[in-house]
């Protein structure tokens, strides 16, 4: 009978120490794994939003020179509305519509964009190559440049000269159709100021040629 007390006194003994290890976390145990209550459901993390590529920034230099700074300002200071690079995007669109039309000679295209002293000159021009029985078969092939190189404010009235950098393929024929200057093969670089004039206290937004010249 003291046997038994015994024996069961050890297995106890024994039984509590292993309950004292086991029981204890050694901070190495695996974490229970959660099973979420809905097997379909997923968890979506937050995305950041993708921010924009940066824009380059616009280079006055590309727009106008910098002499011409002073005036752009003051015609912005006096015309809110005024936006360089719409105003190159209509002058580069003016200079080849005048340039086409002046080819061809249809001078009721250039009327409404020129005034009378500019005018007068294309005409002038166009009547002489119908007299010597000459026509123009010319070519813009590409406008490289469009710049703003002078810019003044005269009270309301702004004036604004830009310097255009173009191709152009320049071919003279005579009656018979037979070339008598200038190839089409060969394109021509030219550099031409023109002046546009506007006020800007109208309300007429467009923008009147009036001077043009070459740059030597």
């Amino acid at each position: 009978m003291t046997v038994i007390v015994i024996l069961a006194l050890v297995a106890l003994f024994i039984g509590l120490r292993l309950y004292s290890v086991l029981g204890e976390r050694t901070g190495h145990e695996q974490q229970p794994i959660l099973k979420p209550a809905d097997s379909d459901a997923r968890v979506q993390q937050p995305v950041a939003p993708v921010a924009p590529a940066p824009q380059p920034a616009a280079d006055a230099d590309l727009a106008y020179l910098p002499m011409a700074g002073p005036g752009v300002r003051a015609l912005l200071a006096a015309d809110p509305t005024f936006d360089v690079a719409r105003f190159l995007e209509g002058a580069q669109a003016a200079y080849r519509m005048i340039l086409e039309a002046f080819w061809k000679g249809d001078l009721e295209a250039i009327r409404p964009h020129a005034d009378d002293s500019v005018f007068d000159a294309f005409s002038t021009a166009v009547e002489q190559r119908r007299k010597d029985e000459l026509v123009l078969d010319n070519r813009l092939v590409a406008i490289e440049q469009t710049v703003i190189s002078s810019a003044t404010l005269e009270h309301s009235v702004a004036f604004v000269t830009v310097r255009f950098e173009a191709d152009i393929a320049a071919v003279t024929r005579d009656s018979a159709g037979e070339v008598v200057a200038g190839s089409m093969t060969d394109a021509v670089q030219t550099r031409d100021l023109w002046t546009f004039r506007r006020d800007t206290a109208s309300r007429d937004p467009n923008w009147l040629l009036v001077e043009t010249d070459e740059e030597e």
